[in-house]
């Protein structure tokens, strides 16, 4: 078993990127993402000890993941690794809710500690229940499961999916925002709608509500 702190890089620099991983590899379990989408997905779907994350990245920019990431009640530790160094860079960044900054070029043993300085005082929550009605969602083994023991098991898109709209319930999400957050970089809007179908074949159309001209939000089941 992997005793090491579990931490997401998102990085698009196709270099960079990997040489990152290799220098935190001795301390940190890492995984790299290469877009902003794709980040955005992998930080909601899982959970990390710590996020690096570039500021200028494609599909979504590091300042709007963070900001998303901490509008849906995630505060996994982020610092954001970037280029551009001046004041007003810094400040907008931790302002969005990153917790350290760091500009490139950078000291391989300065990122090292400083991840560790976050990773130390950090205790990622406890298994996560998501209320949809009067069922009960596990995002982390992907189990629906209504009151009277009944149990429907997720895939991953299909659970990441529920998941982004139940820790929101009453946000209607746009077709765009759900492709972002929950689907790989390539796609298209129509997947979404896809796993609306999927959802709802495996439960009930109520668990999901169709806001017309909008997209969808959270329904309920009994």
């Amino acid at each position: 078993m992997d005793l090491r702190p579990r931490v997401l890089l998102v990085e698009d620099d196709r270099q960079l990127g990997p040489l990152v991983v290799e220098l935190l590899a001795s301390d940190f379990e890492v995984t790299l993402a290469a877009d902003g989408r794709e980040g955005l997905r992998l930080a909601t779907g899982q959970d990390w000890e710590a996020l690096v994350v570039d500021r200028g990245l494609p599909h979504v920019d590091g300042v709007d993941l963070v900001k998303a990431l901490r509008s849906r009640g995630i505060a996994t530790p982020v610092l954001m690794l970037t280029a551009l160094g001046t004041v007003p860079d810094k400040v907008e960044g931790l302002d969005a809710g990153a917790d350290d900054y760091l500009v490139k070029p950078f000291d391989a043993d300065e990122l090292t500690a400083r991840i560790r300085a976050m990773t130390r005082t950090y205790a990622p929550p406890g298994p996560e229940r998501l209320a949809i009605g009067s069922w009960e969602l596990d995002p982390g083994t992907r189990i629906l499961s209504s009151p009277y023991g009944h149990r429907v098991e997720l895939s991953g898109a299909e659970a990441t999916l529920l998941t982004v709209l139940a820790r929101e319930p009453e946000r209607v999400h746009s077709r765009t925002e759900l492709l972002a957050v929950a689907f790989d970089a390539g796609d298209t809007p129509g997947v979404v709608d896809t796993y609306v179908h999927y959802l709802r074949k495996k439960t009930d159309k109520s668990v999901i509500r169709t806001v017309h001209g909008i997209g969808y939000q959270l329904g309920g089941l009994e």
